[in-house]
């Protein structure tokens, strides 16, 4: 008969404490994989959250839920492997199209990728856009949004940002009168303000870094307070002005044990997309570290498991 100590370990590994991400595969690969056939029953019984008892029919079935929990939990370390491996202009390019399937809940990952890659890796994403579905990425978001968003978004993803140190602050101050007036509007008035727009597209992350002091100066608050933290126009702004805050919202959001099925793969997406970015990736950690009270490695330790957690610290280990 199997140890109690072998069950537990078994349970453990199978159902994943605190957030549930991933599987302890070590510790499936060593105790249920030597385990004899009446061990295997002896799990089954005593596992009612994962089986239940037939007993017209004497076996133990498994709940589909358990079914579809492992699916997802053994994916999540296959699923970071296959981004990682994948051309980082595709992986974006994906990351862009699958927020266009899911719609309005999603849009923010195309502000994301707009608004936090470089001018080149930004059109990278578009060329491969064009290879794997044939059109362009600006027409698709054209024709699959509608209403006050589809503006600033197709504007977002058009860009190519002049990335020097020269900014005109003259030019700047002015921008900034232009968004002090516009986010004053109700609602979402201020992306279908052509100019907001226009001043979010095409300037320079240095000169949105400028404007954003003479807004905080001209208005006596602060711009990233003053717009709802739901709206595209926010996220906009806090991935052009803040990113590192912006990753370390979106990685704790993941890590929250209440957080559902979709948020949970947020931590895949930031983890493969920054990684290779060391700089950007050590102020995240560091943001997230001052924002939260612990280090980022801490909590992917304490939460995540089997390879799944390994592969996050191997790439997290980049940074350092």
């Amino acid at each position: 008969m199997a140890h109690t100590l072998d069950l537990e370990s078994i349970v453990d590994a199978f159902s994943g404490k605190n957030v549930g991400m991933g599987v302890d595969e070590k510790a499936l690969i060593s105790t249920l994989g030597n385990s004899h056939k009446d061990h295997r029953k002896l799990f089954r019984k005593a596992s009612k959250g994962f089986f239940e008892e037939d007993e017209e029919r004497a076996f133990e079935k498994c709940h589909d839920q358990f079914v579809k929990h492992l699916k997802l939990e053994f994916s999540r370390f296959n699923n970071a492997v296959v981004m990682w491996s994948m051309h980082p202009w595709e992986r974006d390019a994906r990351v862009v199209k699958k927020a266009l399937k899911k719609g309005d809940e999603c849009y923010s990952l195309i502000v994301e990728v707009a608004c936090t890659r470089s001018s080149d890796d930004l059109l990278g994403a578009r060329k491969a856009y064009h290879s794997l579905f044939d059109q362009s990425m600006e027409e698709d978001i054209a024709s699959n949004i509608h209403g006050s968003r589809r503006k600033l978004l197709v504007g977002l993803v058009s860009a190519y940002r002049y990335e020097g140190n020269k900014v005109k602050d003259d030019l700047a101050k002015s921008d900034a009168k232009i968004l002090a007036e516009a986010v004053a509007s109700p609602g979402e008035k201020a992306i279908e303000n052509d100019e907001v727009v226009r001043i979010l597209s095409t300037r320079s992350k240095l000169h949105i870094q400028q404007l954003y002091k003479h807004f905080n100066q001209i208005n006596g608050s602060d711009l990233l307070g003053g717009v709802s933290d739901s709206s595209i126009l926010n996220d906009a702004l806090l991935c052009l002005l803040k990113p590192s805050v912006y990753f370390s919202k979106i990685l704790n959001a993941s890590l929250n044990k209440d957080a559902d099925k979709g948020t949970k793969k947020w931590l895949t997406r930031v983890f493969v997309t920054r990684a290779d970015h060391s700089d950007e990736m050590k102020e995240i950690a560091e943001e997230y570290n001052q924002r939260y009270g612990e280090t980022l490695a801490q909590n992917i330790q304490e939460k995540i498991r089997g390879n799944y957690r390994d592969f996050l610290l191997t790439l997290l280990s980049k940074s350092n």
